[in-house]
């Protein structure tokens, strides 16, 4: 053990032997002694200043001392960050190489429709789903609507595939370099692009709608009898017909059924029950507690707790409340005949035809009851208890004179046959309301700038009025109505109105079109919604004359001749094949065999005869598809 000497401040380490070589030390030229030489530890302060210890050669002590003169410094560690931009510059080339290499193609994992297209150019992407959608192009289009099942024609509706907006959709090579990657290992689904002519496919939805379709209920107040009922509001149902469009054109190639999406309808009007129980106890029930009494000249008419309970409806009052409201014309109906021996008719004065040639019958004035001011009060009497003065009405009487006098239709100029028109082919119980209809506009006069209205001529078209239950058309599909057929005494009477050159205020064609009718000249009416009406833009007068028989209706103007009138029929375009809908065993049910829509014109054209002026007008018409209807269970017609 070699010698240590303990001082102050120096602490005992074992000593380290070095071996060092034998040889010259480098750059002295003096001999080296290749023994072990033993290494006391310096005191911690001098130690402080020493390099760090460590074997001969190593890292450390190279790094502690300087090169000897004419010496190799070792090469340094490379930089933290020079591996990853290496492998950057890697995935760069290939990421460069990649986009480069897949210019033009469809992106990788791309599938339409069930067909990969993926990594193909556009032309073999197109080819190859031509080849694999075009035969579905034909397959009919299952649709389920609530509880209806049906098809529809995809030609019939226009439905086609855009192939150039398909590609289109398909995308181009993305430029996000982690969407390329995740292109080898995912796919991506893109939908066929749909094309559709939306007028006949939102049509052939409407027909099916009709089908389905419920209103909702609005709340309020009716009579069972003479019993006041409340009305919980309750809401309806509707095809979403902008969504139903969108889920044919889905489900069109893929072969699953179009689930139809049926919306809820909320009631237009919010009322509640209590509301609704308070207009019953202080409206409904005192109105039908007992007759009213109308005091005449010398004759006491009665008005019954029924025909109230029928004259009397609510309606909702926009503040959450309900309001009565009267049929004042049922009313009348039911007082007048009470009545008419205290009244002195007025007359108008009138044209009959006499060997041919229009003679003209004198006016009367009248004296009668004034029923707009006798009833004006009827609501506050209604809400009277039972009893004989509360419930009572005196009649006023006033003035009736002739609203057309003897002078002014002698300076009508109504000296001849202006226009006639004719149709034919009814069934009995139609021809029997249009007899009716008919004998109700026979002998009316039109004066110059009057307005004409159907509605307004006939009166309601009720059985009261001797009308009976005929074929309609009720929610765009057949069905029967009492005064069904008198939309053909419609169409003859604006034919007539058409070749006298009246103008034309308001007309409604029928939805779908009619054989027996001409195209865009027809009209159709439906009381208190459908109405047709001309106004007679002459100076002269127009008497109006309709001819019935057992097969035709004729309606003939009379006046003095001002037109020369042609029609011009237009082309039928845009035609739309029937759609096949088969109705369930149990629903009501009424087959037809349909037929196909289109749209057409009809021009008119109006020479005067006194100057040779001419004028034309065009109307565009659009008649739908009628569906033809198959009952699985047989005909069911529905219960009116």
């Amino acid at each position: 053990m070699p010698y240590r000497e303990n001082k102050p401040g120096w602490v005992e380490q074992p000593t380290e032997t070095i071996p060092v070589a034998r040889g010259f030390a480098p750059g002295s030229g003096r001999p080296i002694d290749s023994r072990l030489r033993t290494v006391q530890e310096m005191p911690p302060d001098l130690g402080q200043s020493m390099p760090p210890r460590g074997p001969v050669g190593s890292d450390a002590q190279r790094g502690s001392y300087p090169p000897a003169p004419g010496g190799r410094r070792r090469r340094a560690s490379r930089p933290r960050w020079f591996i990853p931009a290496v492998l950057a510059a890697v995935l760069g080339m290939l990421y460069l190489a990649d986009l480069v290499s897949t210019q033009g193609e469809i992106p990788r994992g791309t599938v339409v429709s069930g067909v990969e297209i993926g990594g193909m150019s556009k032309t073999a992407a197109e080819q190859s789903l031509r080849r694999a959608l075009e035969p579905r192009q034909d397959r009919p289009v299952a649709v389920l609507a609530g509880g209806l099942q049906t098809t529809l024609d995809p030609h019939a509706v226009g439905l086609r595939i855009d192939w150039a907006g398909t590609l289109a959709a398909a995308g181009g090579q993305p430029l996000n370099p982690f969407t390329r990657l995740a292109s080898f290992f995912v796919t991506r689904d893109v939908n066929v692009v749909v094309q559709s002519d939306d007028v006949a496919l939102t049509d052939a939805l409407d027909g099916i709608n009709t089908l389905i379709r419920k209103e909702p209920t609005e709340p309020g107040v009716r009579f069972e009898g003479t019993t006041p009922v409340a009305v919980e509001p309750a809401p309806g149902e509707a095809l979403d017909l902008p969504e139903s469009v969108e889920e044919v054109r889905r489900q069109w190639l893929t072969g699953a059924p179009a689930s139809l999406p049926v919306k809820r309808t909320e009631p237009a009007a919010t009322v509640s029950e209590s509301v609704i129980q308070r207009t019953i106890a202080d409206i409904a029930k005192p109105a039908v507690a007992a007759d009213v009494r109308v005091v005449g000249d010398g004759r006491e008419a009665v008005l019954s707790a029924l025909t109230i309970s029928q004259a009397l409806s609510f309606a909702p009052d926009g503040r959450g409340g309900l309001k009565p409201v009267l049929d004042l014309p049922r009313i009348e109906d039911a007082l007048r005949p009470q009545l008419a021996s205290t009244e002195k008719p007025s007359k108008n004065a009138t044209i009959s035809l006499v060997g041919g040639q229009p003679v003209v019958t004198p006016s009367v004035d009248g004296h009668g009851v004034d029923y707009r001011t006798t009833l004006s009060g009827l609501i506050d009497v209604l809400k009277q208890s039972d009893s004989s003065e509360g419930r009572k009405i005196t009649a006023v009487y006033a003035d009736q004179p002739a609203k057309l006098t003897t002078e002014q239709v002698n300076s009508l100029g109504i000296r001849g046959v202006i226009s006639e028109f004719s149709t034919g082919g009814f069934a009995a119980d139609s021809g029997q309301n249009i007899r009716r209809a008919a004998e109700a506009i026979n002998g009316k006069i039109v004066q110059p700038g009057e307005l004409f209205s159907l509605n307004q001529a006939t009166g309601p078209r009720d059985a009261a009025q001797g009308y009976v239950p005929a074929g309609i058309i009720e929610d765009n599909r057949p069905a029967r109505g009492i005064g069904g057929g008198v939309s053909q005494l419609a169409t003859t009477l604006y034919n007539a109105a058409y070749f006298a050159g009246m103008a034309d205020v308001v007309h409604q064609e029928h939805s779908y079109y009619i054989s027996r009718y001409p195209a865009a000249r027809e009209a159709t009416v439906f009381e208190g919604l459908i109405d047709l009406k001309f106004r007679n833009d002459s100076s002269t007068g127009v008497f109006i004359q309709t001819i019935w028989t057992a097969t035709s209706i004729t309606v003939r103007f009379w006046g003095t001749k001002r037109y020369e009138v042609t029609s011009a029929p237009g082309p039928r375009t845009h035609v739309v094949p029937p759609q096949t809908l088969t109705m369930p065993a149990g629903q009501p049910c009424t087959p037809s065999q349909g037929g196909e829509g289109f749209t057409t014109t009809d021009t008119r054209t109006l020479r005067d005869i006194n100057t040779g002026q001419t004028t034309s007008s065009t109307r565009t018409v659009t008649y739908k598809p009628s569906p033809k209807i198959v009952c699985e269970g047989g005909p069911t017609l529905p219960v009116k």
